[in-house]
């Protein structure tokens, strides 16, 4: 890295006393990249539908899988210790996704008229993730965290439980992208998907993946990182490839409860 390649060179020409102090600069940097990062690519997208008010372009399938994910991995850390930046982030990440859950709720409730009540509590899987108040969605996600949490607590003096727990939590993160690309090859277009969001997205996982690496997380992190990267790159060639050959929208049938979902 560029901080390997500088201070070595500072230290020999009697820079010494700059070398601690820029050193913990990097650190706090790298960390508060990690910390934070993850969440700036949803703005765009989270401002982009606030001003339309439109979420038929981003599928909440998204926040299902960062949910699931960062969930997943803050339960590792009680197995196996990681870095703090890693489980800070965990916890932001979650409060984004729910914020950006409840944005698109509300527009999709706003932007459909006689709407069939449906909940979490109906427990009917064809309508899964499709539901019409916030507040199922924060049901849904606190019996996950009750029931997955219970099971770590009685498995963690299992290395095998904990070393699978943090696999599916990075794992699931990786597949992040994927609902993306299929909406988007559902529909034949990105449009309504906001790029600045995809762009950051291979930009920060890019550099999370790095971090990773140098910082010697755990294995886990890496393998999906690199797979999240290469998910990241498919979504911008479907970017190029529709915006150079337009498709003609295929028929689908739009689930009637949901906003086009990812």
């Amino acid at each position: 890295m560029l901080r390997d390649f500088i201070l070595p060179i500072m230290e020999a020409d009697g820079w010494e006393w700059l070398v601690a102090p820029i050193q913990q600069l990097i650190s706090w940097g790298a960390s508060a990249a990690m910390v934070f990062g993850g969440v700036v690519p949803y703005i765009p997208q989270y401002r982009d539908i606030k001003r339309t008010q439109n979420a038929e372009g981003f599928s909440t399938y998204v926040c299902l899988v960062l949910l699931v994910a960062n969930i997943l991995r803050i339960l590792f850390w009680f197995g196996r210790h990681f870095e703090s930046p890693l489980l800070l982030q965990s916890i932001i990440m979650i409060i984004t996704m729910l914020l950006m859950l409840k944005l698109c709720t509300e527009v999709r409730v706003t932007n459909e008229l006689n709407i069939k009540r449906r909940s979490f509590s109906d427990f009917d899987l064809n309508y899964f993730w499709h539901w019409n108040k916030f507040t199922d969605y924060v049901q849904c996600v606190l019996a996950f965290t009750g029931v997955t949490g219970y099971i770590t607590y009685l498995s963690l003096d299992s290395t095998i439980f904990v070393e699978t727990l943090g696999f599916l939590a990075v794992f699931t993160e990786a597949m992040l992208g994927i609902p993306q690309l299929y909406r988007n090859y559902q529909n034949r277009s990105t449009e309504g998907m906001s790029v600045k969001m995809v762009l950051m997205w291979t930009s920060g996982d890019t550099f999370k993946t790095i971090y990773f690496l140098v910082n010697q997380a755990p294995f886990q992190f890496s393998i999906c990182g690199l797979l999240q990267v290469f998910v990241d790159m498919a979504i911008l060639l479907q970017v190029y490839f529709y915006s150079c050959y337009p498709q003609k929208p295929a028929s689908h049938t739009t689930h009637p409860a949901s906003t086009k979902a990812l």
